[in-house]
């Protein structure tokens, strides 16, 4: 489950973007410290890549968050696994038409994770909560998140943890590696649920 990612600005993101389209390669100075500040939770509205009208990809804002019909509250995690046994199924789920048709790219510097076990006492409350561990891709600043969107709307693909995961929590965004963004945008997405092979980096904070 991913319920705190650190994204790029929109207009960290919106560069980003336009040096890619110039030179191949998206390129940002990295974020070496992180301000709490700047993390986004479910109802922010974060930057996201979509294909546009031409297929190039083009930078919107999207609210992290699927609402649910006539129910309050929303889902911002979607699970890889139910997403596509709907598509495979062709049933009415509620994530068919977005795996199917909404894929997009969620530009990070981090996302984070809360420990199964581990516990801290927060400077807020004063009560013990999970201790968070933030993930990085090694090797790299920034770096893409698997999502679906639809409507204005942005939910976060989750899969099996990896092995830099699995020891902190039992799900992992889907994040994408060097030239994974056409595959995930592309008809073989599915290819891309194992994750074993994506390095990251465990950082528990304070």
């Amino acid at each position: 489950m991913c319920v705190r990612m650190c994204p790029l600005s929109f207009e960290e993101a919106r560069d980003a973007l336009e040096v890619r389209k110039q030179t191949g390669r998206a390129r940002v100075k990295r974020a070496d410290e992180f301000d709490a500040d700047f993390d986004a939770y479910p109802g922010a509205r974060v930057p996201a890549y979509v294909p546009g009208p031409d297929g190039n990809l083009v930078t919107v804002a999207l609210t992290w968050g699927f609402s649910l019909e006539g129910k309050k509250g929303s889902v911002y995690n979607t699970r890889i696994e139910s997403a596509l046994e709907q598509l495979r199924q062709g049933r009415r789920g509620m994530w068919a038409n977005a795996i199917a048709r909404g894929r997009c790219l969620v530009p990070v510097w981090a996302f984070y994770e809360g420990h199964r076990t581990e516990t801290e006492l927060s400077e807020k409350t004063g009560k013990l909560v999970r201790r968070q561990y933030r993930f990085r891709l090694q090797h790299a600043g920034a770096f893409l998140l698997a999502g679906v969107q639809q409507e204005g709307q942005l939910s976060i693909v989750t899969t099996q943890p990896n092995a830099a995961v699995s020891p902190v929590h039992d799900r992992m965004p889907l994040v994408l590696g060097a030239g994974e963004s056409s595959i995930w945008l592309g008809a073989d997405f599915a290819t891309l649920a194992d994750r074993s092979a994506i390095q990251l980096t465990a950082i528990p904070e304070h």
